[in-house]
């Protein structure tokens, strides 16, 4: 049985301009009518309640911020479904700090909270979760935020600089795909402003909705991009088979990964590592597209294992959890956050983990590769690229694969198949760390019975670490990693971590949905008359309810709901 649901939108055009008095916007296509009224401080909106729908399964929101001389920065025009965003955080976020120096075009990333005591908007998450990796599902907590920031000399302006930013807002962690749009779209519309962006979110509004599995073809301004949606049955490490477009994305979320680590390359286990503990880590970086580009690669190095704390690719001092994650009273959260101001030297200083990069130098034909230093070596002023920590891995690191990549520069191998390789280890160095965890034994089909079998699935067993422990020995990952070391100390820390209980907390969910469906099933086949027979009345009521529930929770459809549909 499919049910839809139809979700009621609004599309809002906000103009900011502390010299107009009167601002006022129609877009008519036909299915929907918007327009928004503001005089002085007075602001009157009316709009359709006909659906964005197709628009909103991509984007929350497409804005364009702006540096006004009595604002500072502010939201020009904005394109957008408008609860659950903090446009305070958008503006902030937008724009390169000072101390970066970005002329020309940047392009960043960056993600921030959902405003508190908003509600998410229903967009159909679940049909969409279900058949994605557990790394791509929609994060209803947070946004994702793609700029692309244009500063160059200017005039006419007071200031001296034309400053922009285009932001795409999405729930999506596509970076590839989105920050491929604004090379597209960006040039376009500095030069042709609103009537551009009014006509690429119309669209955007006609793709088809991301569906797990599927190949499409996105057409924006007479370019057609076509992507494939990865889903969680795919093969781990495949390449999707595309056809001939005028414009192929082999992937829609994955970074240059050669590029992210190339100045880290022998201190890559330590890295993968803090990330797989979920350990605070701040990443100071000289540019934004760095710094977001590195978080965003620490993020993905663990798949397919899902990081379940909090980062920010690009954390600024307006950001509203500022005081929140730089307090001292208290020890550093489990984050991860990319920096580029250096008054965060001072403020971090208290962080166990600091990774300090600057612009990419080359020694000879390599890379110049950063040194791990104590942290008392952190300076205020002049701190010299490194990665500050005391943390002693529990694995050693690989150096067939350090060899491999450092050979493959001086043999100019392409950046891509550079990151295939790195990518490639990973993946099985994070399987090899999983797979253990997830040995039926453990966990997933050991149960035991509830009681009254009839209404109540079997329960899934708690895991037991000293169990897993034992088995290590004779089924570990040494069976299928090369790398020598702890491994069994490196389980116990990661049994601390929060990737451990969110990883345990999905898995255990799945697997419980998985034996009610089972249990479900069976009861269906079951002979539930005779049953009865021997059963006092309370215990067959108590049966009946039980079910009734599950089919309501299972159908989404009540009773009454499928009593009036079978009288139709």
């Amino acid at each position: 049985m499919t049910i839809k649901i139809r979700t009621r939108i609004q599309l809002i055009v906000i103009k900011q301009a502390p010299f107009v008095d009167i601002v006022r916007v129609h877009i008519d296509r036909g299915r929907q009518r918007a327009s928004l009224v503001s005089t002085g401080n007075a602001v009157e909106r009316t709009d359709s309640r006909s659906t964005w729908a197709q628009f909103l399964s991509w984007l929350e929101c497409v804005c364009v911020v702006t540096f006004d001389l009595e604002l500072g920065q502010a939201i020009e025009c904005c394109i957008v479904y408008p609860h659950c965003l903090q446009k305070t955080s958008i503006c902030y976020l937008s724009f390169p700090d000072s101390y970066s120096g970005c002329l020309g075009d940047t392009q960043f990333s960056f993600r921030f909270r959902q405003s508190i005591g908003r509600i998410s908007p229903d967009f159909g998450e679940d049909a969409y979760d279900r058949d994605a990796p557990v790394t791509l599902q929609r994060d209803l907590g947070h946004f994702y935020g793609y700029v692309y920031f244009r500063q160059v000399k200017d005039v006419s302006v007071k200031r001296g600089y034309f400053q922009k930013s285009l932001v795409l807002v999405s729930r999506l962690p596509y970076v590839h795909l989105f920050h491929t749009l604004l090379q597209i779209i960006a040039p376009e519309y500095f030069e042709k402003l609103e009537p551009c962006l009014e006509a690429v979110c119309n669209e955007i509004d006609q793709w088809p909705s991301p569906v797990p599995g599927l190949t499409l073809n996105l057409p924006v301004m007479g370019t057609v991009l076509q992507v494939r949606i990865p889903s969680k049955t795919d093969k781990p490490g495949g390449s999707p088979h595309l056809l001939p477009a005028p414009t192929l994305l082999p992937t829609i979320h994955e970074l240059d990964l050669f590029k992210c680590f190339q100045s880290a390359l022998i201190h890559l286990q330590v890295l993968w590592e803090l990330t797989l503990l979920g350990e605070p880590l701040v990443v100071m970086a000289p540019s934004p597209t760095m710094s977001s580009e590195i978080v965003l690669a620490l993020v993905s190095s663990i798949a397919p294992l899902k990081y379940c704390s909090d980062y920010r690719p690009y954390f600024t001092i307006h950001d509203s959890e500022f005081r929140e994650y730089t307090t001292r009273t208290q020890a550093p959260p489990n984050v991860i956050l990319g920096v580029t101001n250096p008054f965060f030297i001072k403020t971090f200083q208290s962080w166990p983990h600091i990774v300090r990069l600057g612009d990419p130098r080359m020694a000879g034909d390599l890379p110049k590769q950063v040194k791990v230093k104590k942290l008392a070596k952190l300076k205020t002023l002049d701190t010299k690229p490194g990665i500050y920590t005391a943390y002693k891995t529990f694995l050693q690191k690989d150096k067939v694969l350090i060899k491999r990549l450092l050979k493959g520069i001086q043999r100019k191998r392409p950046s891509e198949v550079q990151s295939a390789i790195l990518r490639r280890h990973l993946l099985e160095l994070t399987q090899s760390f999983i797979i253990p965890l997830v040995r039926p034994s453990l966990l997933f089909l050991t149960v035991s019975p509830g009681p009254g079998r009839r209404g109540t699935p079997p329960q899934i067993r708690p895991f037991s670490q000293e169990e897993f422990m034992a088995t290590l020995e004779h089924a570990g990952p040494h069976l299928t990693s090369m790398l020598k070391g702890d491994w069994m100390g490196l389980y116990r820390r990661f049994f601390r971590s929060p990737n451990f209980d969110g990883w345990y907390r999905l898995r255990r969910r799945e697997m419980t949905q998985k034996l009610e469906s089972l249990h479900l099933e069976a009861v269906c086949d079951a002979d539930l008359v005779g049953w009865t027979k021997d059963k006092s009345e309370v215990e067959v009521v108590d049966l009946v309810l039980k079910l009734r529930e599950k089919l309501v929770r299972k159908t989404g459809v009540t009773f009454s709901q499928y009593k009036r549909k079978l009288q139709q």
